[in-house]
């Protein structure tokens, strides 16, 4: 069982979040976000709990019609719809893996049961390892640290803002 998890879960109440009442609707809500100044390309993570709970073929198409590339967090335990344009998959410890390739294996280290040889073979184009931000997190930082420069088949992925104190 997992017993971490490092997303906020905001925008549930309505104001940035909550329900919509189709995928166009919520696809024209992430665009009115859009800070008009940026780049033309536009670039949507889905990620929170597990996105492939909510995110279906309406949705990813009508992100796609609004001029987004569309990216997943997931925990890899369920199979995911066509049109995604990158993948990352999040293992957790003890959940049965079904998403076993990608653009990006993203692995919170260190768990138990989790070793980072249990998902070395997997089909994916990077491997990190995201220290598990917990009180123990710069005892966590140099392990993975270390991992890594013993294994440079991975590299360590850190969650600069919270270093850096931004929420």
């Amino acid at each position: 069982m997992c017993t971490f998890c490092d997303t906020d879960f905001v925008g549930t109440d309505g104001v940035n979040g909550g329900r919509f009442t189709s995928p166009d609707g919520l696809a024209l809500a992430v665009a009115a976000l859009w800070p008009k100044q940026r780049s033309s390309v536009r670039y949507v993570v889905c990620t929170g709990g597990e996105p492939l709970l909510q995110l279906d073929c309406a949705l990813i198409g009508s992100l796609h019609a609004h001029g987004f590339e569309i990216a997943i967090e997931s925990n890899g335990t369920m199979a995911p719809p066509p049109g995604i344009d990158w993948v990352c998959v999040s293992p957790k410890a003890d959940a049965d893996l079904v998403l076993r390739c990608g653009e990006e294996l993203k692995l919170v280290f260190p768990q138990a049961n989790a070793p980072p040889e249990r998902y070395a073979s997997l089909d994916f184009q990077h491997f990190f390892l995201q220290p598990m931000d917990s009180p123990q997190r710069e005892a966590n930082t140099r392990a993975a640290a270390e991992y890594c420069l013993a294994h440079p088949q991975w590299r360590l992925s850190l969650q600069t803002h919270k270093l850096i104190g931004l929420r």
